[in-house]
């Protein structure tokens, strides 16, 4: 689905990305892990446009990404933001619905309201919720109506950003089960990027690693543990001796 080769993107004379080569199989759900500031987000941005990469191709469906009109492209895609990003003026259910509301798919209200309602009721949150503001609900629930928004349009790609900062370890399962059921359920394509070991182990059916702007190792989630990178093995043990610099 998802098709990256030689990406490269400097900012200043900081060089972010290096030559990134990717591969994200369609249906898969590909977990990129690595540490601060290696350039997990600006890779995402690049595949949506975001960013203009000084280099390098990517392709969505065999499609490059610079010549396709933007709005059409970018119905195809959802996301789950680090943060949440719900607006604070707007209730929940037009949180959910912000995109059946407006632009190319946009919705009668009351369908995208029922739409809303759906999106929200599988994520396990009731229709209650739909007329609550975002500032009355817990981090977990905002998580959920994050979520929600992700799925609402049917996107046939969904990133996921930190999928579960800010969660305690109880809600953070949840939100991962529920990231793992939707993505098997909707047959879309995933791509997460997180620190958290947890995360990659619930969610990946792929992993690979970013360090030095360059995709380290990549493989099937099943070899992390014994794929016999250094570099890989400091990171999900959490080890602070190994080839990775620290700060001590």
């Amino acid at each position: 689905m998802i098709t990256i080769t030689g990406l490269t993107r400097s900012f200043g004379t900081k060089q972010v990305l290096r030559g990134v080569d990717l591969h994200v199989p369609k249906g898969q759900s590909m977990v990129v892990i690595g540490g601060s500031g290696t350039g997990k987000s600006v890779l995402i941005k690049c595949i949506l446009g975001l960013v203009t990469p000084d280099g390098g191709t990517i392709t969505v469906d065999g499609q490059d990404v610079t010549r396709v009109p933007r709005d059409a492209f970018l119905a195809r895609f959802g996301m789950l933001f680090q943060g949440g990003a719900l607006f604070d003026s707007l209730p929940v259910w037009q949180n959910v619905a912000f995109r059946l509301l407006r632009g190319s798919l946009r919705r009668p209200r009351p369908e995208a309201r029922a739409i809303a309602i759906e999106k929200l009721r599988r994520v396990g949150l009731g229709p209650e919720t739909a007329d609550l503001y975002p500032a009355e609900l817990s981090g977990g629930m905002q998580k959920r109506v994050g979520l929600a928004r992700a799925i609402a349009a049917e996107p046939q790609i969904i990133f996921f950003d930190e999928p579960t900062t800010g969660l305690d370890p109880i809600m953070a399962g949840v939100i991962n089960d529920l990231i793992r059921e939707i993505v098997t359920e909707m047959g879309a394509t995933a791509i997460t990027i997180t620190h958290d070991m947890s995360s990659v182990r619930a969610i990946a059916d792929r992993v690979a690693m970013l360090h030095n702007g360059k995709i380290r190792w990549t493989g099937p989630a099943s070899q992390l543990d014994s794929c016999g990178d250094p570099y890989v093995a400091q990171f999900i043990h959490g080890s602070p001796d190994g080839p990775i610099e620290t700060l001590r």
